[in-house]
C-alpha cells in the first residue's frame, strides 16, 4: 500500500507544480498539495507537531512537519531552486524523532 501512497503523492505533487509553476510561497503549495491528496481520497494531515525525547525525558521543544500522510509517509515541501545540505538534515531528523 505504501507504493500506491508514494505514487499518489508524487503524481500530486507534479499536478501542483504543473498547475501552479515555480516562485510562489510554500505555504500556497502546501495548501494546493493538500486539496490534491484529499481529492484523490488520501488522507492527510499538515502542521503535525514531533515531540522531542532526550535520556527519557519530553523536552521542551517540539518540531513540525509539513505533511504526515496515512500515518506513515512525512512530507517536507519546500519552494527552493536547489535543495541543500540542511534540507537533507531537516527530513532525517523528522524521520528519526518521529521513528
Amino acid at each position: 500500500m505504501i507504493e500506491y501512497y508514494a505514487r499518489q503523492i508524487v503524481d500530486a505533487g507534479f499536478r501542483v507544480h504543473k498547475e501552479l509553476g515555480p516562485g510562489l510561497l510554500e505555504s500556497i503549495y502546501q495548501f494546493c498539495f493538500m486539496e490534491e491528496l484529499k481529492v484523490r481520497g488520501i488522507k492527510a494531515e499538515q502542521e503535525v507537531f514531533v515531540q522531542l525525547f532526550y535520556l527519557g525525558n519530553l523536552l521542551n521543544k517540539d518540531f513540525r512537519l509539513d505533511i504526515i500522510v496515512e500515518n506513515e509517509i512525512i512530507i517536507e515541501l519546500k519552494s527552493v531552486e536547489i535543495l541543500l545540505p540542511i534540507h537533507i538534515a531537516q527530513i532525517l531528523s523528522y524521520l528519526r524523532l518521529a521513528n
